[in-house]
């Protein structure tokens, strides 16, 4: 087997702020029937949303469930300032969370336990933990916060949670690629407690999808590192550090990484559970 090659981790963070009046409108932001791009240049302050029981903080939404296009989860962009954050942070019981830091420090409480999370930080969040958020450092805190509504099933319990960095988890190269493709997965693909997975896939200078992915999960890939052409449906795209893709079910996708470094993403997908059948064949 080639070894894997462990880049230097840098994260992408949106920083906010407008452009210049000089500035032209033309850029790659595309909503489509099957995908979206939201690329960084497009995260200003003007589209920054607020939460109730956080202090100091804002948030970029990059998706939430839409009728008829990505139904199950939620992702955000999360910006706390010095001293900000929340004891209060997640409303709804049944939503599951993963955290992962980009920028600056993160102290969790979780379950009665405090973690400090640095850039590549993870965490899992159970539906119903006791969990509370804060920056307690002077510099700016971002940090991605996936979403999602668990779903449950008799008989399987609900994961416990976990507290990790990417940095300690040794990247699993995909079969018949050399080392050019490669996934940090934070759980095990056979724990089907879990009915999503939040991993980091990696692809080297010149690596590829040799063909178009096309299957049921949903997706949201935010771009950490480096750059592609990236395959949405039938549309080739130009992707780089600090966009974010939307895909449907079903969206076909490929890409060929650029260069000089990987390319890197943040990648959600539902996963381990039965399809839902809206009723049909119920009467």
């Amino acid at each position: 087997m080639t070894n894997l090659k462990y880049p230097m981790h840098t994260y992408y963070a949106p920083k906010g702020g407008h452009p210049p009046q000089t500035q032209l409108l033309s850029d790659r932001a595309v909503f489509t029937e099957a995908y979206a791009v939201i690329p960084k240049g497009v995260m200003r302050d003007i589209v920054t949303s607020y939460l109730p029981f956080w202090e100091k903080t804002r948030l970029w939404v990059l998706s939430r469930p839409l009728s008829g296009f990505a139904e199950t989860f939620s992702q955000y962009i999360m910006e706390v300032q010095s001293g900000g954050g929340s004891d209060r942070p997640e409303s709804d019981p049944n939503a599951e969370g993963v955290l992962f830091v980009v920028e600056g420090e993160l102290t969790l409480t979780l379950n009665g336990q405090r973690f400090r999370m640095e850039e590549g930080g993870y965490a899992f969040i159970p539906p119903g933990s006791d969990w509370k958020v804060h920056n307690e450092c002077a510099s700016t805190l971002r940090f991605h916060w996936i979403r999602k509504y668990y779903e449950r099933v008799e008989g399987i319990d609900v994961p416990e949670a976990f507290v990790t960095n990417e940095k300690d988890i040794k990247p699993i190269e995909m079969p018949d690629t050399e080392g050019c493709w490669a996934t940090t997965r934070f759980v095990d693909i056979e724990d089907f407690r879990h009915d999503m997975h939040v991993n980091i896939v990696t692809f080297q200078p010149g690596g590829v999808i040799p063909f178009a992915e096309t299957h049921v999960m949903e997706h949201g890939l935010y771009v950490l590192q480096g750059k592609a052409a990236y395959l949405l449906n039938k549309d080739w795209v130009e992707v780089e550090a600090g966009d974010y893709m939307w895909l449907r079910a079903f969206c076909p996708q490929a890409c060929y990484a650029g260069g000089p470094g990987p390319f890197r993403y943040l990648l959600y997908k539902d996963v381990n559970r039965q399809m839902k059948l809206g009723g049909f064949g119920q009467r």
